[in-house]
């Protein structure tokens, strides 16, 4: 363990990242199955992008915002899941401080843009369904850019502000972080410092941050719902849900891991369940996500074929 001295405390310079498994010889199986499985997200996502780009049937807000989403998912995990990977192949599990907080500051901008986009699929599927007369005005091209600009300035504003907070904390050994990329769960644990305020920070950014777009996302819903319950076909309402079934999968599984994930801070010690939590949110979900928005859309299928093919749609 590097370290420096300074006037009253130890300062780490470097911590030990143990991954996902400390087994050596399971170590080359981890490599292989997280390699392979982000070959397929930044495959299944770039896939999506393209067809969503070359199909013209796909230029509409809500494709807009899932190529956005499907850019994110891309850098998710290329935040967490290369650099475990170089780990694994250099055997060298240390990470420099600073590095480490380069990936906790970017790992949350692109989470918090995630979840405001997340919000701003709702609003549009409330738009399209409950408000189909002004839709083209209310969700114009201006209006999807203005909401995908400040979904970037808010996660930005968020993911500075945990990173600022973090940095301000006495790190004095150990330095052993029990997970394969760097979080603020794993670094409270880690701080010689007192951590309340950081963990109440967490709490009221996070219900500011994350809980106004989920409370906005079920309220939207709310109307989508009512909406389409008043639609006296049964044609009618299967189509209307189904355009919202694959966006309602992505949130619960979004907010589901990350409610688990945060808000257990000071309940228990981490372990390694919550390597499995970590797991989701920077593999599983990514990796979903083009799953479930392609596998009940004939739209976003057909553009697929046309992109695998080689060949672009004709208008």
């Amino acid at each position: 363990m590097q370290s420096k001295f300074g006037a009253n405390s130890t300062a780490i310079t470097e911590f030990i990242l143990l991954g996902l498994v400390e087994t050596p010889g399971l170590q080359p199986v981890v490599f292989v199955v997280f390699l392979f499985a982000y070959l397929v997200t930044v495959g299944g996502n770039l896939s999506i992008l393209a067809a969503i780009l070359v199909e013209p049937k796909l230029h509409t807000p809500m494709y807009f915002f899932l190529g956005n989403l499907s850019v994110l998912d891309v850098g998710c995990i290329t935040v967490t899941v290369p650099s475990m990977l170089a780990r694994l192949l250099s055997h060298k599990r240390t990470v420099p401080y600073r590095a480490c907080l380069t990936q906790l500051f970017f790992f949350h901008l692109l989470v918090g843009v995630d979840c405001f986009l997340l919000t701003a699929m709702a609003y549009d599927r409330f738009l399209a369904i409950c408000r189909p007369l002004t839709y083209s005005t209310r969700m114009s091209q201006n209006v999807q850019r203005i909401l995908v600009v400040v979904s970037w300035a808010l996660a930005f504003t968020n993911a500075l502000t945990h990173t600022v907070a973090i940095a301000t904390l006495n790190f004095c050994g150990p330095n052993v972080i029990n997970h394969f990329y760097c979080d603020l769960p794993q670094l409270f644990q880690l701080s010689c410092s007192s951590t309340q305020l950081n963990e109440l920070l967490l709490f009221a950014v996070g219900f500011i941050m994350a809980g106004t777009p989920l409370a906005l996302i079920i309220t939207s819903y709310a109307h989508v719902a009512a909406a389409v319950l008043r639609i006296r076909s049964a044609e009618g309402r299967k189509k209307a849900f189904s355009t919202c079934g694959s966006h309602l999968t992505v949130v619960a599984i979004f907010y589901g891991s990350g409610i688990f994930n945060y808000m257990r801070l000071g309940t228990a010690k981490h372990s390694d369940k919550d390597k499995g939590v970590g797991v989701f949110n920077t593999v599983i979900n990514p990796m979903l996500n083009p799953i479930i928005y392609s596998l009940r859309n004939l739209d976003v299928q057909g553009a697929l074929l046309r992109v695998l093919r080689g060949r672009q749609s004709l208008a």
